[in-house]
């Protein structure tokens, strides 16, 4: 998404679910200057983070928006049934669309042609690159500190946190730059790779792809935005990838506050945070081996008591600092990577 492109995020059934319409609260807290409308005909006349939400294409099109932007991530990646009709409408309105779900839209054999003869893009914000391959050691040489997020389980603010961190730290003049690993991601920073995307013995290249490129763009701390988790019975091969290939010097922990078992996979526990610590630092590259310094909590929903005591166990659990950086903001965690780096 271009800065400046004037945005109608699509979260048709999903604008009330912060974890199926990850992408479209992302926008809204990221880059709300280019959000206009959103559509969800559950929620028509409503409004989400001040912007209004509208029940159709017809009724976004008096915003004026360039581009539909996919704004929900659903189990396994495709498209509902019912929104082929929904994308459609918004090709044949004129509305490019940018899409981070694995269904390719630019290879869809409707949806394609009819773009090619109305003249809007179909951008697929989840297909790698070409040329990819295996990592070759250039992560290695990359000169700046890697700061990479990771997590006790999916979908727990991965990414936020790395995109707090990198707030943080330009406030206070450092050259900082978030590394994007994912749709959401790509999508608010303009650039990126999904790694989940990308076939399984290049992913470390991508990773390293990624980092040098954070370097190359003025990043002399690098963070990387985390993925999946290393206990998470679908999704680790992606995490242990994006580990390797990143090379961070220092890991960030991001646990949700009294989750014990992975969401959606019913008998498969979140081990306690002092084993998840030794877990990813046993995990790192022998050349290079990372150190949790902090711990990232999220305390959405608890009340300030709540959140605060959630915050003190996982101090007191683990050693390490901990809070909740969108509740308190980043500094803690920005001074346990600065201080690690000593």
């Amino acid at each position: 998404m271009a800065a400046g492109e004037r945005t109608l995020i699509l979260a048709e059934g999903f604008s009330a679910d912060r974890h199926y319409g990850k992408t479209m609260h992302g926008l809204l807290r990221y880059r709300p200057e280019d959000v206009v409308a959103i559509l969800d005909s559950a929620r028509i006349g409503e409004h989400e983070a001040g912007v209004p939400i509208v029940g159709d294409v017809d009724t976004a099109l008096a915003f004026d928006p360039q581009v539909a932007l996919v704004g929900v991530a659903t189990q396994g990646g495709r498209f509902p049934p019912a929104w082929r009709a929904l994308l459609r409408t918004c090709i044949e309105r004129g509305l490019a669309i940018e899409n981070g779900l694995h269904e390719m839209l630019a290879d869809d054999p409707e949806l394609r042609p009819l773009a090619d003869r109305v003249g809007v893009e179909l951008r697929d914000l989840r297909r790698p690159p070409a040329g990819l391959d295996c990592a070759t050691g250039a992560n290695l040489e990359v000169d700046a500190r890697i700061v990479l997020t990771v997590g006790s389980d999916c979908a727990i603010g991965k990414m936020t946190v790395s995109l707090e961190l990198d707030r943080a730290a330009q406030a206070r003049g450092i050259a900082s730059v978030f590394v994007p690993t994912g749709q959401t991601g790509i999508a608010i920073a303009g650039w990126g790779m999904a790694v989940d995307a990308v076939v399984a013995d290049f992913l470390a290249g991508a990773a390293e792809q990624l980092v040098v490129e954070g370097r190359r763009r003025g990043g002399e701390l690098l963070f990387v935005e985390g993925q999946g988790s290393l206990v998470h019975p679908a999704y680790s091969g992606v995490t242990l990838g994006l580990f390797h290939g990143s090379v961070p010097h220092a890991l960030v922990l991001c646990h949700r506050a009294g989750s014990t078992e992975i969401e959606g996979s019913p008998g498969h526990p979140i081990p306690p945070l002092t084993d998840l610590v030794e877990l990813h630092e046993h995990a790192s590259l022998p050349r290079r081996q990372a150190r949790v310094v902090a711990v990232a909590v999220n305390t959405a929903g608890l009340d300030d008591a709540d959140a605060d005591a959630a915050i003190a166990e996982a101090a007191a659990a683990t050693g390490l600092p901990a809070c909740d950086p969108v509740r308190d903001g980043a500094d803690t965690l920005l001074d346990a990577v600065l201080e690690s780096s000593s």
